[in-house]
């Protein structure tokens, strides 16, 4: 009964994909705190632009910070979306007017957490049959689903969102302490992509928005704050 009663309660505690089911405690608005967040996005900004595939990145990113019990990334299809592609995208593509474009629409997360957000454009003429069927029946992330292609990118463009810093930090003093909790917004940067083959024939255009589940794992204990006393303010701090 004793062993039964233990395996409830670690069960209680442990989100459906084997994770914490206690939220990470917040990030403090501290000057420190925010540089820490900023050192985080930016080392994970830059991990993307020079990968490969978002997909394994992110697969790394979640291992390297246990947030499951299994760092494989999860997509949930957004089935029945649909967004015609531009002008733009068909000319990078060398799409034309008559060549059949797809739609994808998918989020990814690590365990419990939201990691990001991906609209994808691609050529299904230029993929094997059942890399279109994995993309059009199942929750397969995209780069997972082609990575047979021996896939490269070429990054068209990325977009900060969210700066924990105001402009012109690096020449300012440190700003007054604040010492609630960090508001951290829904979305963190956003990279836009073309994806090609191995022979360098371009078949996906790709955009992605990372989240603020990326910063939601366990960090180790810092030293309070002398300037904010044993118990900050939880009120978040912009």
């Amino acid at each position: 009964m004793r062993a039964a009663l233990v395996a409830l309660a670690l069960s209680t505690a442990m989100g459906t994909h084997g994770v914490r089911a206690d939220p990470a405690p917040a990030w403090p608005a501290t000057y420190l705190g925010r540089v820490e967040a900023l050192a985080l996005v930016e080392g994970l900004n830059a991990r993307l632009l020079a990968s490969r595939s978002a997909t394994a990145t992110l697969e790394g990113w979640c291992a390297e910070h246990g947030m499951a019990a299994s760092p494989r990334l999860a997509a949930n299809l957004q089935r029945g979306a649909d967004k015609p592609a531009s002008e733009e995208t068909r000319r990078r593509l060398n799409a034309g007017p008559d060549t059949v474009l797809r739609y994808r629409q998918v989020r990814l997360a690590c365990g419990d957490h939201l990691l990001s957000e991906a609209d994808n454009w691609y050529v299904p003429e230029r993929l094997t049959p059942e890399m279109n069927r994995l993309l059009e029946t199942t929750d397969t992330p995209f780069g997972r689903a082609v990575q047979a292609l021996g896939t490269t990118r070429q990054t068209l463009g990325a977009e900060r969102l969210w700066q924990p810093l105001p402009q012109g930090w690096e020449q300012a003093p440190p700003p007054q302490e604040a010492c609630g909790a960090l508001a951290i917004p829904d979305h963190l940067f956003r990279h836009r992509a073309v994806l090609f083959t191995a022979e360098r024939v371009p078949f996906s255009e790709v955009v992605e928005t990372y989240g603020s589940a990326i910063l939601a794992f366990h960090r180790a204990a810092r030293p309070v704050d002398p300037a904010c006393g044993a118990a900050p303010s939880r009120q978040p701090q912009p």
